[in-house]
């Protein structure tokens, strides 16, 4: 039997990335697997979230196992394997050797829509919550090893147009773009994380990715500060952009 390919999309918190899950899912060829690392971040950082003992309860809270795993066969021996990240996850000084032979692919957000988001679910955030930091280091590991930059999805760039923003990101990634990747079944799935029951209520609503409606976010002064923090690894990574043409 064949490894599987092992797709590792990283992202922050409310950046579409539970749709994007949802994508793959719908594949008859792929497997997914829903922020592996969240026991360890909770668990290793005392950090407080929504369902917090909930969720170490129910994964895995050693990270070195939790990498082992992610480097094995897929669920079901699928042929593809997406994994979502936060890459908020990973904290300084974690091993990254198992990055290595895995797919790497980054999702990203304007911070003032992703900030208000967020916000609405749990107030009072820091730019820690957003990971783009990290993000931006995880994409400057993953250049630097494989001499090329992986692909960036801008959040809004998908919901404009899902079919050509995802083909493009499956060529760059060797597999097929199937039109199974645009709608799914509403309602939740096993393979989602115990948190889903606070943090998912409008994707296990949906049946595709929502028409993108460009929203004029006027944020208070606490969280426009929160926003602008993000902007610059924003920025940065949003000059390597997946464009619908590829």
């Amino acid at each position: 039997m064949s490894d599987p390919i092992r797709i590792c999309m990283w992202s922050g918190p409310r950046n579409i990335s539970t749709a994007m899950m949802r994508a793959f899912e719908n594949r008859p060829d792929c497997a997914v697997s829903d922020e592996p690392f969240y026991g360890c971040y909770l668990d290793r950082t005392g950090i407080d979230h929504p369902m917090r003992q909930q969720i170490i309860d129910d994964m895995d809270c050693d990270y070195a196992s939790v990498a082992k795993t992610l480097q094995g066969s897929a669920p079901g021996a699928a042929a593809i394997w997406y994994q979502k990240h936060m890459s908020q996850h990973i904290l300084p000084g974690d091993d990254l050797a198992w990055l290595d032979g895995l797919i790497h692919c980054f999702l990203i957000r304007e911070p003032s829509e992703m900030v208000a988001s967020y916000a609405a679910k749990r107030g009072n955030p820091v730019p820690e919550d957003f990971g783009l930091d990290r993000e931006c280091e995880i994409f400057d590991i993953v250049t630097g090893r494989q001499g090329n930059a992986p692909p960036v999805l801008d959040a809004a760039d998908v919901l404009r147009d899902p079919e050509g923003t995802l083909s493009a990101l499956c060529d760059r990634i060797g597999i097929p773009f199937l039109p199974d990747m645009l709608t799914w079944p509403p309602g939740r799935r096993d393979s989602d994380g115990v948190w889903a029951a606070h943090w998912y209520h409008a994707v296990e609503e949906s049946t595709g990715f929502q028409p993108y409606i460009p929203k004029d976010v006027e944020l208070p002064p606490d969280l426009r500060s929160v926003a602008d923090q993000c902007r610059p690894a924003y920025d940065r990574m949003a000059a390597h952009r997946l464009s619908a043409a590829g």
